[in-house]
């Protein structure tokens, strides 16, 4: 089989496949904004992207770089602030859909963004939870993006920064949050979701550049693989919209080496 696109490409568009019409998305840096952007201008032509910023339903006519960028305020249909933005995510009646990164996961969604190794004597400090644990907290939902290696999907985190599915079960309600939790997790070797009684992770497809034992391999927990199906490839019209319409320079995308060559996991 022929691979004609990347494992970013393949990133953004799976998580795009995953929006409704009517959703609202907030999207922080990378490749969280593509995917908002793939999802409104291919999928989801009614969902509503806004970011922590301030910028609230902006055209997107141009991809930002970043949720400081001022392209974040054009076309919006509201430009606030931090406070309005965030307030949108706990919003009775809206259902928010949270893009979220972190350096490490654990089999139930829960995050570290903030560190490795020991508190007190990290081994690496990163820029901690910004909107995270908000978003996490309070949305009707998460899609987090991983780079898929056994030191980032971890049995235990370093540090917990946000929530996920907590210890699994009703545990995320029991502790008082009132709805949310992880809906998938996007790598850049497959799609993993949650099973919705014990809310630990599984896979539940693989790329066609990838296997089920590839990705248990570069996993460090046990995952469930018996539910795992090939996803479906990039249609033309998708490929075509990514890379002429939304990120023509490939600022997010980057260089244009097919998945087999690019994307790999470092154990």
């Amino acid at each position: 089989m022929e691979i004609d696109y990347t494992a970013n490409e393949m990133m953004a568009l799976c998580a795009g496949r995953l929006v409704n019409n009517g959703d609202i998305l907030f999207a922080g840096t990378g490749l969280s904004m593509l995917a908002a952007t793939v999802a409104k201008r291919i999928h989801a032509h009614e969902a509503v992207v806004f970011f922590e910023t301030g910028g609230i339903d902006p055209s997107l006519i141009e991809l930002p770089l970043a949720v400081g960028d001022p392209r974040v305020m054009v076309g919006t249909s509201v430009n606030s602030g931090l406070a309005d933005a965030l307030s949108l995510l706990a919003h009775p009646k809206l259902h928010t859909v949270a893009f979220l990164g972190a350096a490490q996961i654990d089999p139930y969604g829960n995050l570290n963004s903030t560190l490795l190794g020991s508190y007190e004597k990290p081994l690496q400090r990163f820029p901690g939870s910004g909107g995270a644990c908000d978003a996490a907290s309070m949305a009707s939902g998460t899609i987090i993006f991983m780079q898929h290696q056994r030191r980032r999907f971890v049995e235990k985190l370093d540090y917990f920064t946000s929530p996920g599915w907590l210890t699994g079960g009703d545990s995320r309600r029991e502790a008082g949050f009132q709805r949310g939790g992880p809906v998938a997790v996007v790598t850049n070797l497959g799609l993993l979701k949650f099973d919705d009684r014990t809310r630990r992770m599984y896979l539940s497809e693989f790329y066609p550049f990838t296997t089920p034992d590839e990705i248990a391999e570069n996993t460090g927990f046990d995952i469930d693989l018996s539910r795992a199906v090939q996803c479906s490839p990039p249609t033309k019209e998708e490929l075509t919209t990514l890379r002429e319409q939304i990120d023509p320079q490939r600022l997010i995308l980057g260089p244009l080496k097919t998945a087999a060559d690019s994307g790999r996991p470092k154990r």
